[in-house]
């Protein structure tokens, strides 16, 4: 043995071998754990897209919630990785994601697999910032019950303005054709809590018969149906408070949130006015810790 040990080709045999095992073992190693690393990432990424696509559904109900999540697991290839989905709270879902991954070299030494899972929390907050605003808002002062939505008139016809304002914001400045574009299509650009915005006198009939019918063609769903995320019918309004009032007309207002509207067919005739109900909605935008007013129209953020 003394011999063998003093030869210098068993000396090199012998870290040879030890050299491999450790490379093996440092190979297993990266590749289970490279592995292990990417699986947790996407289980993240799925949990993530789960929540905020599902808490986008939480003003309907929690039928459309569990739909929403499910799709989205689908989508990621995770359909059978719901570990469980809850909604905590009106404002906030909690989803939670998980399964067992199979190892590669960790098999060699009796570990087969690893459970990874990952969840998610997302909730709703109300919009401080909204895309896609409509020349037409709300004054702070009316009370909305969305349990019991009744009809509410945006804009009035030209019998039921004693002051001339019938209810339209010169979102970017006067004139039919901006007010219609923004009527159809939403305002270009964005608009924040706390904003100076310039009423716009005059009825403008045509161009308000034309916007009403443009968004009432371009939702495909029946009427009544406002639960769709593609349906022009539904509007994103400012909801503000009058600065000053010349000779009984609002002439500016300030932006102190926001709310969505839902157009109502037109039943009375009435077709240079704007009739529907309000509802709770999530949508494009951003809120701050600092949200003065809660009129149903919400962001989604990451709470976890």
């Amino acid at each position: 043995m003394r011999q063998l040990l003093k030869k210098e080709e068993g000396n090199s045999f012998l870290l040879m071998a030890l050299g491999l095992m450790l490379a093996l073992g440092m190979l297993g190693l990266v590749v289970d754990g490279g592995y292990l690393y990417m699986t947790k990432s996407h289980m993240q990424k799925t949990a993530n897209a789960a929540a905020l696509s599902g808490a986008q559904e939480l003003p309907n109900s929690s039928e459309k919630v569990n739909q929403v999540v499910g799709e989205i697991l689908n989508h990621h290839g995770e359909s059978d990785s719901l570990l469980f989905s809850n909604i905590e709270g009106e404002n906030q879902l909690h989803v939670g994601v998980g399964r067992e991954v199979p190892l590669f070299f960790s098999s060699l030494f009796g570990i087969d697999s690893v459970m990874i899972g990952a969840d998610a929390k997302a909730g709703l907050h109300a919009m401080t910032a909204g895309v896609g605003v409509v020349p037409l808002g709300l004054d702070e002062s009316v009370e909305i019950n969305y349990e019991d939505p009744e009809p509410h008139k945006l804009k009035v016809g030209a019998g039921d303005s004693e002051t001339g304002n019938f209810g339209i914001l010169a979102l970017e400045g006067p004139g039919g054709k901006l007010y219609s574009e923004a009527l159809m299509h939403g305002f270009d650009g964005e608009l924040k809590v706390g904003e100076i915005i310039k009423t716009q006198t005059g009825n403008i009939a045509g161009k308000t018969e034309a916007g009403v019918t443009h968004r009432m063609d371009n939702c495909p769903y029946p009427d009544g149906d406002y639960q769709q995320r593609d349906c022009a019918r539904i509007m994103l309004i400012p909801v503000y408070k009058a600065l000053d009032d010349g000779g009984n007309q609002v002439k500016r207002v300030e932006i102190t949130g926001f709310a969505y509207f839902y157009l109502t067919e037109q039943t009375d005739g009435d077709a240079d006015s704007i009739e529907g109900i309000f509802i709770r909605r999530a949508g494009p935008g951003e809120s701050d810790a600092e949200a003065p007013l809660d009129r149903g129209a919400y962001t989604i953020k990451l709470t976890r």
